[in-house]
């Protein structure tokens, strides 16, 4: 018997494997749409769709394994993790997506919202807090849009010793920061950064980047905690937030 397995599940949206089929299942069948037509537009490897009957959609699994997890050490070679940078350069070059992705003012506005929460519900020591704060303050500038994969955890790339096989979870494809895709990609790894920026190549901000995951972790925190995540896990947001406190002003 082909057993099911829940690859992530929350009050948003569910992915559950069968065999070496992924069924997607999104409440927002808006969102839904976008994620299909952002894989067709995508100039880079995806899933084989399979079907598309909303909520669900079905997606061939992927050759290879995953890029890493958040939170564990990454197995990839350091020329997986070029063959990485080089995809999303792909990307960010390809033409727009028509729909918008999140403004600097939203961004900024939810930045706020997220440190009063932690603040006022102590959930990080404040230094903590404030010191993302300010270190996030570098990617809040008027950015040019890119199509954006808007969720490029290293989880979501695929490869095959040093071959980029596909990318997953396109749910939040759009116009947007080319910066905060590569500090996605590699939120937890800085180690491996420099391999992303040889592969992505010229255009790179390294202080937008880190100011980026700040701006990641502090507004993941309260999302993770209330939908049964651990941020304090190791190696994960709240060791990211940490981190920065060690980085050289």
């Amino acid at each position: 018997m082909t057993q099911v397995e829940a690859v992530v599940a929350h009050r948003e949206r569910a992915t559950l494997r069968v065999g070496d089929v992924f069924l997607k299942v999104d409440g927002d069948e808006e969102r839904l749409a976008r994620e299909v037509e952002a894989m067709a537009a995508a100039p880079v490897p995806t899933a084989e769709r399979l079907w598309h009957r909303p909520p669900v959609l079905a997606l061939a699994a992927l050759p290879g394994t995953s890029l890493g997890r958040l939170g564990s050490p990454s197995t990839a070679s350091a020329q997986a993790w070029v063959a990485a940078g080089s995809v999303v350069r792909r990307l960010h070059e390809a033409l727009v997506p028509t729909w918008p992705g999140a403004s600097l003012e939203d961004t900024v506005a939810e930045l706020d919202a997220e440190c009063a929460w932690l603040l006022a519900e102590r959930v990080i020591p404040t230094e903590l807090v404030t010191r993302n704060r300010e270190v996030a303050q570098a990617a809040l500038r008027p950015w040019t849009p890119v199509f954006v994969h808007g969720d490029l955890q290293v989880a979501h790339v695929f490869v095959d010793g040093e071959t980029v096989t596909g990318v997953l979870d396109w749910s939040e494809a759009g116009a947007g920061d080319a910066m905060y895709d590569l500090a996605t990609l590699t939120l937890g790894h800085p180690e491996h950064l420099d391999h992303v920026v040889s592969g992505y190549g010229d255009g790179v901000d390294l202080d937008v980047i880190r100011g980026w995951w700040s701006l990641r972790s502090l507004t993941a925190v309260r999302w993770l905690v209330e939908h049964g995540f651990d941020p304090a896990a190791p190696g994960c947001e709240i060791d990211v937030l940490k981190a920065q406190l060690r980085h050289p002003t």
